[in-house]
């Protein structure tokens, strides 16, 4: 415990971690928007890929992460991984992420939120029909301003 005034190194060291191996689908597509090189691994069933997914993320069952790490850039290119599942309460992506750091990727993320709040978010999605957009839920992002 520290005292008032003085910073919490145990906090600082928990907060640090969480966002160094977390990221949020706002901040995803923040960062893709502006360039970043990073792949998207979506790592729900076919049934839920086919219903939408975040376009232009590689699909990769769980079951099937570890049989298909040759997919992915090499670990020693040291790609920025993005895992996600379906949201809050499924750690597929958690596990996904387990799989990759031990398969000695260094720079893993879980996208916390996963697909629900990509959606949510009113972020655009794909699916066999195209490219769409779900209205924005205004518990999660704010609404766009109304047009007129």
């Amino acid at each position: 415990m520290s005292a008032a005034g003085v910073p919490d190194q145990d906090a600082i060291a928990h907060f640090s971690a969480r966002l160094r191996y977390e990221t949020d689908p706002s901040d995803v597509a923040t960062a893709r928007a502006a360039g970043a090189d990073m792949v998207l691994i979506d790592v729900r069933n076919q049934q839920s890929w086919d219903q939408g997914h975040v376009p232009g993320a590689r699909h990769l069952p769980l079951a099937a992460v570890q049989d298909r790490l040759s997919e992915l850039p090499a670990p020693d290119d040291d790609p920025h991984l993005v895992v996600y599942c379906w949201g809050p309460g499924c750690n597929g992506s958690t596990r996904a992420a387990l799989v990759l750091v031990e398969a000695g990727y260094r720079r893993v993320q879980e996208m916390i939120g996963g697909f629900e709040y990509w959606v949510r978010e009113g972020l655009a999605i794909e699916t066999a029909s195209g490219r769409a957009r779900r209205p924005v839920d205004p518990l999660t992002a704010p609404a766009p301003p109304a047009s007129g």
